[in-house]
């Protein structure tokens, strides 16, 4: 257990990016009436995570971390949340057969709601009113209305977040993740990527091995780890009030969880010493991430990993570097280095999405798929050149077919960005070029094994 803590010592340190409620009363009733409510997650899922990151960590797996950038009560739809389930096995598979190693999946879902603005305020037409925060917050509809934070809206999220579970622990344990099942995962828009027709040249391969070993006398059909998969939730502890109404003490360990998701990240723009959100997240027993971006020191982070993971435990932090793609060389390296100097054991994950938005002439936000993928090249060859892992991809994606990031093979163009734009707030990468970032990061993975065969030769 952390010394010194309890689920509400953050309110002695600096919060910052947290809403300014003009009922405080309303807001404490609200979390006074979470603190009631069942769990999302339990523990021992909790546990389980740590013990695959762990194992990430020593480099024998994957880590692949993908989602909405925020997910939004308008768009909350089963199909929605199938198709991006969809996509992130697809993803894992084509690692998954590529590295021949665990890929773990951990959504940005069930609960990836509230975001960091770098204002406070937007302006539209010269009226200025505060920031859209997240449905979970206050609502997008720009009008003075819409943006007063109201508590009631937790109460929506985490009944969203619960149903989202239900759905995907469904689909991970009731037969649709089963492995003869894999050719029937693509979309039906996926048709028009030049990397579908790889897709199903990677399906058909398993459907021959699956044949193999039944051939064999192994029936896949009673092999749990081919019928289903574990997959587990994440989001960014933004919200500490929230947060802290969803923490439990473990009726086994006697620790304490956030049970709002398994895993937590704290941002790069609240990840600052003597911050609100280190002290809530050193106390509670989750996996935890941790941004890293172009302004972090070394220094720093190994006091960051000192407090968030003093007992040097394998699987609790994840180290997510978010620095663009002109950036990450030079700005990861001394990270790396320090951390592999000092023994910590974390898993290094790469977040090329953040550090590449850009703002079209058309006038939307936008990443280009260039760039991220020269983001991820850069983090690879830190990881290379100094002989660790590159342990995990953390990607702002979905199953629907948007126009959000311009480029990939997809090609979409500055001038398609309007045709289907649909994000509540950063551009995400589209099924397509969610497949297309998966095969590229396949061909890494399969040098990076070659690489660390010939160290051990």
């Amino acid at each position: 257990m952390a010394s010194n803590w309890t689920p509400e010592s953050w309110k002695a340190k600096e919060a910052r990016h947290l809403p300014s409620y003009p009922d405080g009363a309303a807001l404490d009733k609200v979390t006074d009436t979470l603190t009631t409510f069942p769990p999302l997650v339990f523990a021992g899922e909790a546990r389980a995570l740590k013990a695959d990151l762990a194992e990430v960590a020593a480099g024998k797996g994957f880590l692949l971390q993908g989602g909405d950038c925020a997910e939004s009560f308008a768009e909350f739809h089963p199909n929605n949340i199938r198709d991006t389930f969809r996509v992130l096995l697809q993803m894992a598979v084509v690692l998954t057969f590529a590295s021949k190693q665990p890929v773990i999946k951990v959504g940005r879902m069930a609960g990836q709601f509230a975001k960091p603005r770098s204002s406070p305020v937007e302006v539209q037409d010269g009226v200025e009113l505060p920031s859209y925060l997240g449905d979970n917050i206050n609502g997008i509809e720009f009008s003075a209305e819409s943006r007063i934070p109201d508590p009631q809206r937790l109460m929506q999220a985490y009944s969203q977040s619960a149903a989202t579970l239900n759905l995907l622990r469904a689909f991970s344990t009731g037969g649709y993740a089963n492995l003869r099942q894999v050719h029937q995962w693509t979309l039906d828009f996926m048709g028009r990527s030049p990397w579908a027709a790889r897709f199903a040249e990677v399906s058909g391969r398993i459907g021959e091995a699956l044949d193999f070993m039944e051939a064999c006398g192994i029936d896949p059909a009673t092999v749990p780890q081919l019928q289903g998969t574990s997959f587990y939730t994440s989001h960014e502890a933004l919200h500490l009030p929230y947060e802290q109404a969803m923490t439990r003490r473990d009726s086994l360990t006697g620790d304490w969880y956030d049970t709002s998701a398994h895993m937590l990240w704290i941002g790069d723009r609240t990840r600052f010493e003597g911050s609100a959100h280190v002290e809530y997240l050193r106390g509670v027993g989750n996996p935890i991430g941790f941004k890293c971006g172009p302004s972090l020191a070394p220094d720093e982070l190994l006091r960051q990993l000192d407090t968030l993971n003093p007992g040097r435990e394998a699987g609790r932090i994840t180290l997510i570097s978010r620095f663009g793609d002109d950036k990450v060389e030079a700005g990861l390296a001394p990270l790396v280095r320090a951390v592999k100097r000092e023994g910590h054991p974390v898993v290094w994950s790469c977040d090329p999405m953040h550090g590449n938005v850009v703002k079209a002439d058309s006038g939307y936000k936008t990443r280009p798929f260039d760039r991220i993928l020269n983001e991820v090249r850069g983090f690879f060859a830190v990881h290379r050149a100094e002989g660790t892992h590159a342990g995990g991809i953390h990607i702002e994606m979905t199953g629907q077919d948007v126009t959000e990031c311009v480029g990939g093979a997809v090609a979409i163009s500055d001038a398609a960005l309007a045709d289907r734009y649909h994000t509540h707030c950063d551009p995400r990468l589209n099924a397509a070029q969610s497949l297309e970032l998966a095969f590229l990061l396949a061909d890494m993975l399969n040098q990076e094994a070659v690489d660390r065969a010939q160290r051990a030769a």
